[in-house]
């Protein structure tokens, strides 16, 4: 099992940047591919970057393709999220998640990811 910690949100204006975190303890985190999700008040939760347990093959939903970098580092057992440009759109509560998968896969199925953290809140002004 793993354990996953998110942090790094906030309240930031349209056209700011934030940088969130999620630290994962437990099993071995390179084992595992990790994805961000977002959840939207009154909408459903939606895939939006994933990457390899080698940290490779990064992936984006549309909406955010150019504006943000997945990236995680297997030594400090943590992943990424660098949000740039923000939109009043990206405001939700972005979680980490952790699933099982092959070595330069990464997994965009919300149903194969096993583990997730609490989320953290993310607002953006206009």
């Amino acid at each position: 099992q793993v354990q996953l910690v998110e942090s790094g949100g906030g309240l930031v204006q349209a056209g700011g940047s934030l940088r969130l975190s999620c630290a994962a303890s437990g099993r071995t985190f390179s084992s595992y591919a990790m994805g961000w999700f977002r959840q939207a008040p009154g909408k459903e939760r939606e895939f939006v970057a994933g990457i390899s347990r080698r940290g490779g093959n990064p992936y984006y939903v549309d909406s955010v393709k150019g504006r943000f970098t997945i990236s995680r580092d297997n030594v400090k057992n943590t992943v990424y999220l660098q949000m740039n440009t923000l939109i009043p759109e990206d405001t939700a509560l972005y979680y980490c998640a952790a699933a099982e998968s092959s070595y330069s896969s990464t997994v965009t199925s919300r149903q194969r990811y096993k583990y997730w953290g609490q989320g953290t809140q993310v607002t953006v002004s206009s």
